[in-house]
């Protein structure tokens, strides 16, 4: 587990300056984060969360390659370069502190390297990021889309500020890192701490889903930002058809593990008569075909379905449209008998 590092701050001519107190890590918090204007009371609009910040002038004393590497990573983890820029300023200050644990060895808390990870962490969260076959938390090639990835694991960039204080479990460091991140970052850049659901990803959901089916998508909907991996089957990754395999079983019901397993065990359901909890079904991918599909979303609702994509998209696993010309189908399968009888056990015990 990750420790935490408080900074404590002293507003000086020359800037601020900061020293590290060290303290234990917890992983808790919650909150939302938005580019620009103000959020409604009944939801947070994120629909502008993947464009990336202009180049304040601050930004011009972070070294050309860390600005570099901020905003690849960025764009690679569909995260505001410059919150990880924040990060490597209030960490290292981009790499040039010469604090023990930096460079090389560890600090006394374990730390290492300019993103300051603990080994069992950085292990856990590590990116080849210059593909040279080794990962390397000396190395800001590897540390700093590594610090993306544990970001994105814990939320971001829609749960900004949660995945900032699960990185560091203080709100005092969660206020640094955003203060640095905004003199960074040119144009409207805000991040807002608020609770509620994501326009953007909910409008439309009908407000009578039944609650299991609420309780199958809020699973699905909760891995977002979470890696695509080819055969994985969570929790920190996942594949297409592990997803939903995943969030029909966190209730209970078990469906197939593979796309082309699920595709012919749900009720077939014709095109326009979709409602959310459906699954469906896309001629993608290697070997795949109109017979049989080889991609498999879930229905949210106004034709947008929660689905695990690829491992280059961003996010990885989101929201988007599945109204799209290689969809092939649709099918539901809570009206799959064993499943009624299965889900009438459950809700009778």
């Amino acid at each position: 587990m990750r420790r935490r590092l408080v900074f404590v701050v002293a507003a000086a001519a020359v800037g601020m300056l900061f020293a590290a107190l060290i303290v234990m890590p917890v992983f808790l918090g919650a909150g939302q984060f938005m580019y620009g204007g103000g959020a409604g009371a009944s939801c947070i609009d994120t629909s502008g969360a993947g464009n990336q910040p202009q180049e304040a002038a601050d930004a011009r004393s972070i070294p050309s390659n860390y600005l570099e590497l901020y905003k690849k990573a960025g764009a690679d983890y569909g995260l505001p370069w410059n919150v990880l820029a924040g990060i490597g300023k209030v960490e290292t200050s981009h790499g040039t502190s010469k604090l023990p644990g930096v460079s090389s060895g560890e600090n006394y808390a374990g730390a290492g390297g300019p993103m300051q990870f603990l080994k069992a962490t950085f292990k856990a969260f590590a990116v080849d990021g210059n593909k040279d076959g080794k990962k390397d938390r000396y190395d800001p090639a590897d540390a700093i889309p590594s610090a993306a990835r544990y970001l994105k694991h814990n939320g971001a960039p829609e749960r900004m500020r949660t995945a900032l204080y699960m990185y560091n479990h203080s709100w005092d460091y969660v206020d640094l890192v955003l203060s640095w991140s905004k003199r960074y970052g040119g144009g409207d850049f805000e991040v807002v701490q608020a609770d509620g659901p994501k326009c953007s990803d909910t409008e439309g959901l009908p407000e009578n889903v039944d609650e299991v089916i609420q309780r199958i998508i809020n699973f699905a909907m909760a891995q977002r930002g979470k890696r695509y991996i080819f055969g994985a089957n969570g929790p920190d990754a996942w594949d297409c058809s592990s997803l939903l395999q995943g969030a029909y079983r966190s209730v209970g019901l078990t469906i197939p593990r593979t796309t082309w397993d699920q595709w012919p065990f749900g009720v077939k359901v014709p095109k326009g008569n979709e409602v959310p909890g459906d699954l469906v079904f896309f001629n993608s991918g290697p070997g795949t075909s109109w017979s049989a599909p080889g991609h498999v979303g879930m229905v949210i609702g106004n034709g947008k379905m929660i689905a695990a994509r690829c491992s280059t998209c961003v996010p990885n696993i989101g929201v988007q449209s599945y109204k799209r010309s290689d969809w092939v189908g649709v099918t539901r399968p809570l009206a799959k008998p064993e499943l009624k009888k299965a889900l009438e056990r459950l809700q009778a015990g």
